[in-house]
C-alpha cells in the first residue's frame, strides 16, 4: 500500500507539472545535473563514432553464425571489461547459418549484360548449371495473379515501387512463395528502398508452409528493374541466367553479448538497452546495426566513467541473430522471463541516427507523459518531442512477456533505407556528430529512468 500511494503522489507532481504550460517540471531537478554531464562528454568528442569504425572495420559483415561475428562477440565482451561495466557475460543462443554461397545474373537476350545481385537470405540455391528462363514483369501481387498464367516457367520480377520499408518488403519476403503458386522457376524483387547507386538489398525471406515447393530468389537494383521493365514494355522477349549456391548448413552456437551498470538501490529492477550485433553478409552492418550497439552501450560506459549509478539496473545486451532468425531476442526472452516483470523499460536502436532523428515510445498514457517530461532534458539536441513507434525485434519478446514500456531512437528513413542490407552500409556513411547526438540523447533518458523514485507505470 506504501508503494502505491508513493506512486500515486509522484504521478499527482508529474501530471500538475506541464512543461509546455508551466516549463521544465522540478521533479527533474536533482536529475538534470548529470543527465547535463552525459550529454556533454557524449558529445565532447567522436569517441563513439570511432567504436562504431573499429567494430565495422576490424570485423566486417556479421552473419549469425560467421567466424566475423564470433571474434566480434569476443571484441565486445573484452571491450565491456576494460569500460568497467559489471557482470559482463554471454548467453549461449542456437541460431541458423545460411551460407550465401556465389551467385550471379545476367541477361542473355538481348545484349549480354550482368546484373549485380544479392540473393535473399533463406532462399534455396538455384541447380548447378543455374535457370535460364524469361522473365515477366509484375507490378504487385495482384498482378501476378491476373497473369498466373503466364507465369508457369518464368522467372518472375517483382518491380514494384518502394513507398515504405512495411509496406514493400512484403515481396522481399513473401515474393517467392507468390511466384512459386503460379509455377515460376525463380523470383527476383526490385531492392526495397529508394535509389541507391545501383545497389541490390539483401534481407530475410521465407517460404511459409512450403506447400508449393521452394523457388530461388533475390533482389536487384532498382536501376535494373526499370530497365527490365522498359525492354518488355517493348515487346521485347527477356531472358535471364540466375545462377546460386544459397544453402542452409546445421545451426550452430552463438550468444548475447550482457554487461551492466548494478542499481544501487533497486538492483532486481532493469532498464534494458541495446541493439543487435549480427549483420547480413554484405557491407559491414555500420547503421545495421552496429551503430545501434554503440550507442546504447555507450549509455552505460558514460555511466561508468561518469561514476553516475542510478538506483536500477542499466542492462545493456548486444543481441545475435536478429537479421535472420531473432534467435537472441527470443532467447534473452526465454532465458530471463523469471524476471520479465522486473523490466521498467526497453530501449531498443535499430533504424540509424541520421538525422533528423526521433525518439519513439509505446506504453501507458500515464507513462508517457513521464517520458514527455524527461525529453524536456534533451532539448539542447532538438530531441524533446518524442512520437509514437518504440519497440524493436530484439526487445519486443521480453517487453511483451512483461508489459514493459519501450522506446527507438529513429534515424532518418530515406537516408537509413537508402544502404539498408547493401555493400554501401558502412562507418563513412554516418557523421560522427550524429553518432554522439544519439549516444548523448539515449544515455540522459536510460539514467533518469533508472533514477526515478518510481519505476514507469505499466
Amino acid at each position: 500500500m506504501r508503494r502505491a500511494t508513493s506512486l500515486l503522489l509522484f504521478l499527482s507532481v508529474v501530471l500538475i507539472a506541464s512543461p509546455s504550460a508551466q516549463g521544465p517540471p522540478a521533479w527533474l531537478d536533482p536529475y538534470r545535473e548529470n543527465a547535463d554531464k552525459l550529454i556533454k562528454a557524449a558529445t565532447a568528442d567522436r569517441f563513439a563514432w570511432d567504436r562504431v569504425a573499429e567494430l565495422t572495420d576490424t570485423y566486417g559483415q556479421r552473419i549469425s553464425g560467421s567466424d566475423n561475428l564470433n571474434r566480434a562477440i569476443a571484441w565486445a565482451v573484452e571491450t565491456m571489461k576494460k569500460d568497467g561495466l559489471e557482470n559482463v557475460h554471454t548467453e549461449r543462443v542456437m541460431v541458423p547459418k545460411w551460407v550465401r554461397g556465389a551467385e550471379s545474373l545476367e541477361i542473355t537476350n538481348p545484349p549480354h549484360h550482368v546484373v549485380p545481385l544479392l540473393g535473399l537470405g533463406g532462399s534455396v540455391a538455384t541447380p548447378p548449371a543455374g535457370i535460364e528462363a524469361e522473365v515477366m514483369v509484375v507490378a504487385s501481387g495482384d498482378a501476378l495473379t491476373r497473369r498466373a498464367a503466364e507465369a508457369k516457367g518464368k522467372i518472375v520480377l517483382f518491380n514494384v515501387p518502394y513507398t515504405n520499408y512495411g509496406e514493400t518488403v512484403a515481396y522481399r519476403s513473401g515474393g517467392a512463395r507468390m511466384a512459386a503458386q503460379y509455377g515460376a522457376v525463380a523470383a527476383l524483387v526490385r531492392a526495397v528502398g529508394p535509389v541507391g547507386l545501383r545497389t541490390p538489398h539483401t534481407g530475410g525471406m521465407n517460404y511459409g508452409d512450403d506447400t508449393v515447393g521452394k523457388i530461388p530468389t533475390a533482389a536487384i537494383p532498382v536501376e535494373d528493374s526499370l530497365r527490365i521493365q522498359r525492354l518488355t514494355n517493348r515487346g521485347i522477349k527477356v531472358r535471364l541466367r540466375l545462377k546460386m549456391e544459397a544453402h542452409f548448413d546445421a545451426d550452430v552456437e552463438s550468444f548475447n553479448v550482457v554487461g551492466e551498470i548494478r542499481g544501487s538501490e533497486k538492483p532486481e529492477e532493469i532498464v534494458l538497452v541495446g541493439g543487435h550485433f549480427d549483420s547480413w553478409d554484405t557491407g559491414a552492418g555500420a547503421s545495421d546495426d552496429g551503430v545501434g550497439c554503440v550507442v546504447t552501450w555507450e549509455a552505460a560506459r558514460l555511466m561508468k566513467t561518469l561514476n553516475i549509478r542510478p538506483k536500477r539496473t542499466v542492462r545493456v545486451v548486444l543481441f545475435t541473430n536478429e537479421e535472420n532468425g531473432t534467435r537472441g531476442g527470443n532467447g534473452y526472452r526465454d532465458q530471463h522471463a523469471n524476471e520479465a516483470a522486473n523490466h521498467v523499460m526497453a530501449f531498443e536502436s535499430d533504424s540509424g541516427v541520421f538525422a533528423p532523428a526521433r525518439l519513439g515510445f509505446s506504453g501507458s498514457d500515464a507513462a508517457r507523459r513521464i517520458i514527455a517530461e524527461i525529453s524536456t532534458l534533451l532539448t539542447p539536441l532538438g530531441l524533446q518531442d518524442v512520437g509514437t513507434g518504440g519497440g524493436g525485434a530484439d526487445i519486443g519478446p521480453i517487453a511483451t512477456l512483461g508489459k514493459v514500456p519501450m522506446m527507438a531512437y529513429s534515424g532518418d528513413a530515406t537516408k537509413y533505407f537508402t544502404i539498408h542490407h547493401t555493400p554501401a552500409d558502412t562507418v563513412d556513411r554516418i557523421e560522427p556528430a550524429e553518432v554522439s547526438k544519439a549516444a548523448a540523447a539515449i544515455a540522459a533518458m536510460i539514467y533518469v529512468v533508472a533514477d526515478m523514485p518510481q519505476g514507469l507505470p505499466k
